[in-house]
C-alpha cells in the first residue's frame, strides 16, 4: 500500500466546514458530492490543485450532530505537512482567525503545531522538507502552504496486535518509538501512522470534530483485489468492493478498531468535471441523478469564501 490516500472526517456546518479549510488552510475543494450512503448531507473533498491522493481531507457534513469523543480506537490527530520555517507564519495567522492552537512541540526531529478546526477536530502542521506542490489558489502565499498530509495518531489500549497487521501484512516499517508512540510508515509512497498506546484511556465516540476512517493508497482495481484476498487471509473482515466514483473502496476494522480503507488512485476527481472547474457544482454518481432536484433541495446553499 503506497501511503495514506485520504482522511474522512465528521463536521457540523458544511458553510462553516469550507470557510475554515478553503479559508483559513488555503486548501482547494476539489469535489463537492453528497454520502453516497446518506445523500441528502454533503460529502465534501478538500487537496490540493487536482486532489492528488495523499492530500486530500474529506468531511460527512452533518449539520446538528453531537460533538465526537476522542479516545482509544480513533484516530485522533491528523498531521499536514508545511514547509520547514512556516510554523510562525501559521501562528500568526490562526491568532488572526481566532484558530484554537497550542505551543509548537518536537516529535521525532520534527517541529509540530497542534490545532483545531471548528468542531474540534484534532490537526497539526508539521514542517519537514516535502516536494509535493502547494495549491496556489488559495491564498496562502506558497513558502506556507500546505503539501498533504504527513502523518495520522491513533489512540489504542495496546499497539501489538495493530503492529502485526501493518508490518506482517501491510508491509509497512517500523520506523520509530518515543515513550509509547509507535510509528510505522509504509514501504512504499508517503504516509505514516503513529500508534499511541493508551491502556486506561476512554472509548472513542463518534461525532462531529472526529476522524471516521483512514484511507491507504492502492494503484488500481486488480491490485485493490489481491490486497482484499491478502486481508481475508490475515483474518479480516472486508467489505466488498464499493464505487466511490472517484475511486473504489474496500474498508476493513484494525485489531484496535480504526476504521482502515483501501482506495484506488483511480480514476480521480476530473472524471465528472474539468480540472480548472473541480468543486464548484455539486456533482452526483449516475445512481443519484434522478433524484438530483429532490437532493439540492434538501442541501444547505453553500459558497466558496
Amino acid at each position: 500500500m503506497n501511503g495514506i490516500h485520504h482522511v474522512t472526517a465528521i463536521a457540523g456546518s458544511p458553510q462553516e466546514n469550507i470557510d475554515f479549510y478553503a479559508g483559513v488552510l488555503g486548501l482547494r475543494l476539489v469535489k463537492r458530492t453528497v454520502n453516497f450512503d446518506d445523500p441528502l448531507t454533503y460529502h465534501l473533498y478538500y487537496g490540493t490543485e487536482i486532489g492528488a491522493p495523499g492530500t486530500i481531507l474529506t468531511f460527512f457534513a452533518w449539520p446538528n450532530s453531537f460533538p465526537g469523543r476522542p479516545g482509544n480506537g480513533q484516530v485522533n490527530a491528523t498531521a499536514l505537512a508545511v514547509p520547514v520555517g512556516s510554523l510562525g507564519w501559521w501562528q500568526e495567522r490562526f491568532n488572526g482567525n481566532l484558530v484554537s492552537h497550542d505551543r509548537p512541540l518536537r516529535r521525532f526531529g520534527e517541529e509540530v503545531l497542534p490545532f483545531r478546526d471548528k468542531d474540534g477536530l484534532p490537526l497539526e502542521l508539521i514542517a519537514v522538507d516535502d516536494d509535493r506542490p502547494a495549491w496556489k489558489g488559495g491564498g496562502i502565499p506558497e513558502q506556507y502552504a500546505i503539501r498533504g498530509v504527513h502523518c495520522v495518531t491513533a489512540n489504542e489500549e495496546g499497539y501489538e496486535r495493530t503492529a502485526v497487521l501493518l508490518t506482517e501484512t501491510m508491509r509497512f516499517l517500523a520506523v520509530g518509538q518515543e515513550g509509547n508512540r509507535f510509528r510505522y510508515r509504509a514501504a512504499e509512497g508517503r504516509g505514516m501512522i503513529d500508534i499511541l498506546c493508551t491502556p486506561d484511556g476512554p472509548r472513542a465516540g463518534g461525532g462531529a470534530g472526529s476522524v471516521h476512517h483512514i484511507a491507504w493508497r492502492v494503484p488500481d482495481d486488480a491490485d485493490q483485489l489481491a490486497w482484499r484476498k491478502t486481508l481475508v487471509h490475515a483474518g479480516m473482515n472486508v467489505s466488498p468492493v464499493l464505487d466511490r466514483q472517484y475511486f473504489h473502496s474496500i474498508y476493513y476494522r484494525e485489531p484496535g478498531g480504526v476504521l482502515f480503507e483501501a482506495a484506488t488512485d483511480q480514476p480521480g476527481f476530473a472524471v465528472d468535471e474539468a480540472p480548472e472547474s473541480l468543486g464548484r457544482a455539486l456533482k452526483l454518481p449516475p445512481w443519484l441523478e434522478q433524484a438530483r432536484e429532490q437532493i439540492a433541495g434538501g442541501l444547505e446553499p453553500i459558497k466558496l469564501p
